[in-house]
């Protein structure tokens, strides 16, 4: 390593600049979303089993509530717009908007060129966990998904049943295609009840115990129509391993709720992104 320069303290020690200052960004109407949720009627229901994936949908002006009915278990939610799955959850600028953990009031964005709020967190159970002593915070948008490449390529292992296989497969079928079609769809996720941070001293990703307990649930209010799909992770609450038949899995589910006729009114879904596309030329 080379030695420090003379001026290595003053470089450190530059104030940091926020990237994106989100002051601009149009704003969700969480008032008008709470009293429509006040008298919305359950319309329907998915139970994603442990280590396994299912799909859901969810009409533009409903809300989706993931929880844990049995114990804690963390999940791997993709979304896509329901009429165009090109159109998809895009982390890295959630992230870069919204900062690496997300909570009530703050959207998912989708992909270029919409690049628009897909869904909006109306309710986070966990919302008071904040950021703890390691940095650590829940519901993240900055781990990628368990995997099994990554899996190969540390441990030499093929283990199916983490969350990229557990979402491909549940795409495949319910687009009805093969495997290779359905997977290139699959992308990063939000880590629904993670506890997760980077290191202080080395920068690393890391997971600890989920604070989720049954009962605990994160809502969201689907600002398009969407297509979901939830994976219950083989981490379980990710204390302990990231992908394992070892680890205690418990399933996770999703219920859909709609709002009484009129409850919405004022509300329009967000149009795409008014960029001309013309790129400079």
């Amino acid at each position: 390593m080379q030695s420090p320069p003379s001026d290595a303290d003053q470089r450190r020690n530059i104030k940091p600049v926020i990237c994106y200052p989100v002051d601009g960004l149009p704003r969700r109407d969480l008032l008008l979303y709470a009293k429509a949720l006040e008298g919305a009627e359950k319309i329907g229901e998915t139970l994603v089993p442990a280590r396994d994936a299912r799909m859901f949908t969810v009409p533009a002006g409903h809300f989706f509530r993931m929880s844990c009915p049995e114990g804690p278990q963390v999940g791997d939610l993709n979304l896509w717009n329901a009429d165009d799955i090109t159109e998809r959850f895009y982390t890295g600028k959630t992230r870069a908007l919204h900062g690496t953990h997300v909570t009530t009031g703050e959207s998912l964005w989708s992909s270029f060129p919409m690049l628009r709020p897909m869904a909006t967190v109306t309710t986070d159970t966990l919302g008071w966990y904040g950021i703890d002593p390691f940095g650590g915070s829940v519901h993240d948008v900055i781990g990628t998904r368990c995997d099994p490449y990554t899996g190969n390529l540390l441990s030499g292992t093929h283990y199916h049943h983490c969350c990229h296989s557990n979402l491909t497969r549940a795409l495949a079928d319910h687009l009805d295609v093969a495997l290779k079609e359905a997977e290139p769809h699959v992308h990063d996720v939000l880590n629904v009840f993670m506890c997760t941070g980077f290191t202080r001293d080395t920068g690393q990703y890391f997971m600890k115990a989920s604070p989720v307990r049954q009962g605990d649930y994160l809502e969201l209010f689907a600002e398009i129509d969407l297509l979901g799909a939830l994976s219950a992770c083989p981490g379980g609450d990710c204390s302990s391993e990231h992908s394992s038949d070892e680890a205690q899995c418990h399933p996770l589910l999703v219920e859909v709720f709609k709002p009484a006729v009129g409850a919405l009114d004022g509300w329009e879904p967000p149009q795409p992104n008014g960029y001309d596309g013309t790129h400079g030329r």
